[in-house]
């Protein structure tokens, strides 16, 4: 029988399921059998060698977890992101590895819009000015309409795509910096591609949606957030590495920029000293901003989708690193046969 091993952190501490309605019953009507991994930084080579495919959250997939199995075919990420996986490792052990683009899509753009218009409106601000008695103050917090501002997206991809589509109506205008994406792919979205350094030198809100690379490690460094408006709000819901946050936490503070919201860090959790922390003028989350049932119920469905296709002898959809595919032991999936 296939067997899936699902990672411990998507359970609650009393033993619950977390993340409410995932798709795991459709394990049992495929006749696959699944239990939950240890909680843990990173999947051990002793928990992941009995399993057929894992389900993903945060656990680390490393070259050790995947040199001392003969039986794992893939693993599947429940998300976009697959910085917890070392790829060339299981590319070279014959793992898939999948995603979940079509699960995030939505959910995480629309929270990338929720802290846009968040900003614009100085929400949080006036919602401490009631809390402390401040009420006098509020026409010291002005927020600024987004009709005819500038949204600037980092990272053209399926998130960036549909954030352009919901910030159209807003009557916002919309720049694109993306190396790889194809003109006619910005054109059908309505963006105009740009240079990084004229993007943020003209765009009213920066919002980050590239995957975390070595490319884009540190890509807003101190160098690079000079560029932009003093005016400029800066969204990041895409990986904490990509902004050099000691920089960034210097422009807050000195408020060569006007605000931020954050929902990735450079080191999570955040530590509670963390000097962020301090500031008025920033938003935070704790990686969790687009976590609602429909972004768990599309995340689950997908990737419990990649691994019933393998038990079934079918090439998953979103794979990531299709050169595993020439390995001996997955030589025998055969392409989807879509209707």
């Amino acid at each position: 029988m296939f067997r899936v091993g699902v990672t411990g952190d998507f359970l609650k501490a009393d033993g619950t399921l977390g993340f409410g309605d995932i798709g795991l019953e459709l394990f049992e009507e495929s006749e696959v059998s699944w239990d939950f991994l240890p909680v843990g930084a990173e999947i051990l080579p002793e928990e992941a060698r009995d399993y057929d495919g894992l389900l993903v959250l945060a656990p680390r997939v490393t070259a050790r977890t995947v040199a001392q199995t003969d039986r794992l075919k893939v693993v599947a990420r429940f998300g976009v992101g697959y910085d917890n996986v070392d790829v060339p490792a299981c590319t070279q052990a014959g793992v898939l590895l999948t995603i979940t683009p079509e699960g995030v899509r939505r959910p995480v753009a629309v929270a990338a819009m929720t802290f846009l218009l968040a900003l614009s409106h100085k929400l949080l601000i006036k919602d401490r000015l009631i809390r402390t008695g401040r009420w006098a103050e509020k026409l010291e917090h002005t927020g600024q309409g987004v009709t005819g501002r500038i949204l600037g997206i980092i990272g053209l991809g399926n998130i960036g795509c549909e954030l352009a589509a919901l910030a159209r109506p807003f009557g916002l205008r919309l720049l694109a910096y993306d190396p790889y994406v194809l003109p006619s792919v910005a054109a059908e979205a309505g963006v105009a591609l740009v240079t990084l350094d004229d993007l943020l030198r003209q765009s009213d809100y920066v919002c980050i949606c590239c995957a975390l690379t070595s490319d884009t490690h540190h890509l807003l460094n101190a160098e690079r957030l000079v560029l932009m408006k003093k005016t400029a709000y800066l969204i990041n819901v895409a990986r904490g590495p990509i902004v050099d946050q000691a920089a960034l936490y210097q422009a807050l503070r000195e408020q060569r920029l006007q605000g931020a919201a954050l929902d990735v860090f450079e080191r999570e959790p955040v530590s509670a000293d963390d000097p962020i922390l301090t500031l008025d003028n920033v938003i935070l989350a704790p990686h969790a901003i687009c976590w609602t049932d429909e972004c768990f119920r599309l995340n689950g469905r997908s990737a419990i989708a990649s691994l019933l296709d393998v038990a079934r002898g079918i090439i998953p959809q979103n794979l990531v690193n299709r050169d595993a595919l020439k390995h001996p032991r997955l030589r025998h999936l055969k392409p989807r046969e879509d209707p």
